[in-house]
């Protein structure tokens, strides 16, 4: 598993450009939800999936809902995000 900061940088090295504003809004997601970085690193995947660029509060929602779940591997996530309407 590889770290939130780890998987961001990925992203910027791939082109996808996120500005210090949205990634100081990830961080600070992860502490306010208490969450893994593994749990950090599906929601703002997921989020730009869905969204096509970075939307905070959707991406805050997600993380959150995750962490409720208790959501702990691959399996799980495509179970909450399927039940929960997020995939078509």
């Amino acid at each position: 598993m590889r770290t939130a900061g780890e998987y961001i940088a990925f992203l910027q090295s791939k082109g996808f450009k996120l500005g210090e504003d949205a990634i100081a809004f990830i961080f600070f997601g992860k502490q306010f939800a208490k969450a893994s970085d593994q749990l950090v690193i599906w929601a703002l995947e997921s989020t730009l999936k869905m969204k096509q660029s970075f939307d905070g509060s959707f991406y805050l929602l997600l993380l959150e809902r995750l962490v409720e779940e208790n959501i702990q591997d691959k399996r799980g996530l495509v179970t909450f995000m399927k039940e929960n309407g997020f995939y078509v």
